[in-house]
């Protein structure tokens, strides 16, 4: 792959130290006669090479130690032996060996007398040497090279592009050094050795002490002359592999979609990471103050790390982590110097969410805390309107038009507004349905004021699935239907008249505490009577809250009970808890980790799209987030996945 690479390091002048011998170096080093490269390293070039690593451990970096490296030729020997010296001037110069080494080299591609060429042409190269007897400040000594391939194929093989190329983006350079163009000074000199051609260019400004470089800065520089060279090339690689990249974009997200979905609806069996987690809730009991990654103890961090690797081993997540590695780096990256690889999950950037996530479910543990695993299962039961006798034939009709994908979105906007008017005539059919609409969409915009609107008018009317839809909408977080009270009330209502899946949120609303003062007692009359009723998530809740001996009284037998029924019913959950009663670790420590997998999902799904500069659309994390949350809480929150069921339509209102 092509690339630019620069490097910048710089000569601290004053103190009898001068940058003035680095630029006669560059200056008046002649174009070197290129080896014949099949003959081997001379002895003194093989010590050489082994003093400049130990003494420069960073030079094993540069691409030139790789050339050697790989082909241990006289030629590719010298090639390094100059590259390295010249990046490490400024000690260099200070040794006797090396200097000696550097008085003997041949010397550079010449532009009359000398190589030296800046914003001006005939450049004096003893007054330009003059410049910097006496200077005081930082000279910084950028080295720029291409791969002889590249230089020779873009044109960069000679010194005068090199020249235009840099008198051209002088002022981009000096911004980046935070140099003022009129203070900016510099000069360069091209150097054609083996397989990496670069140029040197010495800059500085004449204020000592004004100019400052920092990584960024070097990433600017790198930009703008990467994006001068490589500009036509880019362009023509970007039109080749638009179409396939895209296709493999696609492609790789469908697979990430796939592998969500499983972690999302897996139970997680992996005793090790149980018993990580158990020992960290432990040692979270000692940890005071903060508890979220970056304010823990390196104890503590080490074995948070230690966690999310063990869940990296899960091959769902080894492969989902696999996948979205290769989704960013599907367009070729020219500004990229080092070969990119994978690093574990735990010390990924992009993934630190997932060690709060730990953090967070340890502190679940310690602090004994009631969950509720209902986000992860999809056991919705049955149509909402079809078996009830009262429904029009007006009604079946229109939201059959409305649900038909296989007609013009037209067709289906104008069966909307028909059953619109049928709402305004008091269908309450049609009113719960048009708040269904404005919740959920997609053919109507989403607005839960207007979803308020319709499911209040059908409630009102003693629609028991509306009082349930009602209340769920108040107890959302979005402020402009946000009202706990109203939310409550209406979940009672919906209770009353028969809706067990409302009588099970209430259950966990006064268990929570949150959106109403916390009421065991009440809490679990709700939960009871949801579970009497058939209902397998508040039979399950029941039977784990009577096995671990939380919020009631511990009570084995009964739990075994409830949770074989919720089992029956498919609850994957109340399964594992019965399969799991001679464990070593407790419910709460398998769930706490299945919990985690499921968090990692989530946020495997809000990094699934390319970091910006791909050329894909890319959405700010926090804003997909905030997205995610409002599909979830507004009105149709993924934890309950409730049977919406019919009782009784005679309500008192109060």
């Amino acid at each position: 792959m092509a690339r630019l690479i620069v490097k910048s390091p710089y000569i601290k002048c004053g103190g009898g130290n001068s940058a003035g011998g680095y630029m006669r170096y560059i200056a008046t080093r002649e174009r070197v006669e290129l080896i014949q490269n099949d003959r081997p390293p001379t002895r003194k070039q093989e010590q050489l090479i082994a003093k400049l690593v130990k003494d420069f451990p960073d030079a094993k970096e540069m691409g030139e130690y790789g050339d050697y490296q790989e082909h241990p030729t006289k030629a590719n020997a010298s090639a390094f032996i100059s590259q390295a010296l010249e990046e490490n001037w400024s000690d260099v110069q200070k040794s006797d060996g090396y200097m000696k080494y550097i008085a003997t080299r041949p010397r550079a591609e010449r532009l009359g007398s000398h190589g030296l060429f800046g914003d001006k042409d005939g450049v004096e190269l003893d007054k330009a040497m003059a410049e910097l007897e006496s200077y005081t400040g930082n000279v910084w000594t950028h080295i720029i090279s291409l791969k002889r391939e590249d230089a020779e194929r873009l044109g960069y093989d000679n010194a005068r592009a090199w020249r235009n190329l840099l008198r051209a983006h002088r002022n981009d350079i000096a911004a980046a050094m935070n140099i003022p163009p009129q203070d900016f000074r510099w000069y360069a000199a091209f150097h054609d050795e083996g397989d990496h051609p670069h140029v040197h260019m010495m800059a500085w400004s004449v204020k000592p002490g004004q100019a400052y470089l920092s990584q960024d800065g070097i990433r600017q520089i790198k930009s703008k002359l990467t994006n001068d060279i490589f500009q036509q090339e880019m362009l023509h690689l970007y039109e080749q592999k638009t179409v396939s990249r895209d296709q493999l974009v696609r492609e790789v997200r469908q697979a990430m979609r796939e592998l969500v979905q499983q972690m999302r609806t897996r139970i997680c069996d992996h005793p090790e990471a149980e018993r990580l987690m158990q020992e960290l809730a432990l040692q979270l009991e000692t940890v005071k103050g903060k508890k979220s990654y970056g304010y823990l103890p390196k104890k503590q961090k080490a074995l948070v790390d230690e966690i999310v690797d063990q869940m990296e081993q899960l091959p769902t997540v080894a492969e989902c982590y696999e996948q979205w590695w290769q989704l960013q780096g599907q367009v070729e990256d020219f500004y990229s110097e080092k070969e990119r690889h994978r690093p574990p999950l735990s010390r990924q950037k992009e993934f630190r969410q997932i060690k709060n996530a730990v953090i967070q479910e340890a502190e679940t543990i310690r602090l004994g805390k009631i969950t509720f695993e209902d986000e992860t299962l999809d056991l919705r039961q049955g149509d909402e309107v079809d078996n009830g006798k009262d429904v029009s034939w007006d009604f079946r009709t229109l939201r059959m038009d409305v649900q038909d994908e296989y007609s013009s979105l037209a067709e289906r906007d104008d069966a909307v507004e028909s059953m619109r008017e049928l709402a305004e005539n008091g269908d309450i059919h049609a009113q719960y349905f048009m708040g269904e609409l404005y919740r959920d969409g997609p053919l109507l915009p989403p607005d839960w004021v207007m979803a308020r609107y319709w499911f209040d008018k059908a409630a009102k009317q003693g629609y028991v699935a509306a009082q349930y839809a009602l209340g769920k909408l108040y107890l959302s977080d979005d402020a402009s239907v946000h009202d706990p009270e109203l939310g409550i009330q209406w979940l009672e209502y919906a209770a009353y008249n028969g809706n067990h899946d409302a009588s099970y949120r209430l259950g966990k609303e006064y268990l929570k505490g949150e959106s109403v003062r916390r009421d065991t007692r009440k809490a679990m009359d709700h939960i009871y009577t949801s579970a009497q009723a058939g209902n397998l998530h508040a039979q399950y809740l029941l039977g784990k809250l009577l096995l671990q001996g939380k919020a009631v009284e511990r009570d084995k037998e009964a739990g075994i009970q409830w949770l074989s029924q919720a089992a029956e019913q498919g609850h994957s959950y109340a399964q594992c808890l019965l399969e799991r009663q001679s464990a070593s670790t407790a419910p709460e420590v398998f769930l706490a980790v299945t919990r985690l997998l499921h968090h990692m999902a989530n946020i495997f799904q809000d990094n699934s799209l390319p970091q910006s500069g791909t050329g894909l659309t890319h959405i700010d994390r926090k804003r997909r987030q905030e997205l995610r949350e409002k599909r979830l809480v507004h009105g149709h929150k993924e934890d309950d996945h409730e049977e919406q069921q019919y009782g009784s339509w005679n309500m008192t209102m109060h």
